[in-house]
């Protein structure tokens, strides 16, 4: 079984593509950045094809975003300033057939919808302001798509962790994808997760919202009388209440105002345990660095940690687990922990 390689699937591939993307799209890389984006791309040929394919997406949203921007605001792109594709083809003929197909790609965009890619790298915070008023705030290695009509507000979350304030607009529903959940605001404030399993959590602390999700046959939990592959349950939330989707089972649960201060401390680059498992901090800390940590046995995974750490100092935390547990830390080599009792 140790011989077998699992290659990524394809949506992996292209969530790592677009992280890259958005990295390059905020200010360039390090050097060290530049060289890991390049083994990257040497790695499979289908990151080279990824990444190309979602650099030209991301340049058309942007070109699309400016082009709104403009007929906004009544001011005409000047035609000097309008860059033109650098692109040689065989046959006039069949550059303008492309140009037509692809000004009236636009314009439908532009008039239709206004669809961005947003993301964070591992161990990164980001909030977005939209253009509706709602603001989103995207936890570390995060990946969302964000698809305004004249109908809806529509997000898929495809990974990670983010929180939503939603401008109220009775007209136009703002709707949450995430994992098999459909999540539905009411006019509040609410945070949505995606595990790697596809699990997800959802936590509401202001307002109210509405999840919904499959029906697992003979469950009986339907909110409705619909019955089939139509079926699906639904839950409502308040705030106060967090709602945990593990595949069929459905668990909702109130928490105190300080619960929720404390799982909402990411958006300020922090986080609190209230005498968690070393295993269930650990696990949690992990999300926030390539660092691999490897704790050593049960009994020092059942040891209790309290405390408020800084998202982007992760030596901190380990350093803080020999001065109060009974634990040491042992390095090897630069992306690798291993934490041993004392």
């Amino acid at each position: 079984m140790s011989d077998i390689v699992r290659l990524k699937t394809q949506t992996q591939i292209d969530n790592e593509a677009a992280v890259w993307t958005w990295r390059l799209d905020c200010g360039g890389l390090t050097e060290t950045e530049r060289r890991e984006l390049e083994a990257w791309l040497r790695e499979d040929y289908r990151h080279r094809r990824a990444f190309r394919e979602l650099s030209r997406t991301w340049s058309a949203l942007d070109r699309l975003a400016e082009r709104a921007r403009s007929e906004e605001s009544g001011a005409p792109e000047p035609a000097a300033q309008r860059p033109l594709p650098h692109v040689k083809w065989p046959w006039a003929s069949a550059a303008a057939a492309v140009l037509v197909i692809a000004l009236g790609a636009a314009l439908w965009l532009t008039q239709r919808s206004r669809a961005q890619v947003l993301a964070t790298a591992v161990g990164q915070q980001r909030h977005v302001a939209l253009a509706d008023g709602s603001q989103i705030t995207l936890n570390t290695n995060t990946l969302l798509t964000v698809d305004f009509t004249a109908a809806r507000r529509v997000v898929y979350l495809r990974r990670g962790e983010a929180h939503f304030d939603v401008a109220h607009d009775a007209a136009r529903p703002f709707l949450v994808h995430a994992g098999d959940a459909l999540i539905r605001d009411l006019g509040t404030q609410f945070e949505v997760r995606v595990h790697p399993d596809r699990d997800v959590d959802v936590l509401v602390n202001e307002g109210r919202v509405e999840v919904q999700g499959p029906d697992v046959p003979g469950d009986g939990r339907s909110a409705g009388s619909g019955s089939g592959a139509d079926s699906r349950w639904m839950k409502a939330l308040s705030a106060g209440e967090q709602l945990q989707i593990a595949g069929p089972h459905l668990s909702l649960m109130t928490v105190s105002p300080r619960q929720i201060e404390d799982e909402l401390a990411w958006r300020e680059g922090a986080l609190i345990f209230q005498g968690e498992p070393l295993s269930q901090a650990i696990a949690e800390v992990g999300r926030y660095t390539h660092t691999r940590m490897v704790l050593s046995g049960p009994r020092v995974a059942a040891l209790r940690i309290s405390g408020r750490f800084r998202t982007d100092d992760v030596p901190g935390f380990l350093q803080a687990l020999q001065e109060a547990l009974p634990v040491r830390v042992i390095r090897e080599g630069t992306e690798l922990v291993y934490i041993a009792p004392r």
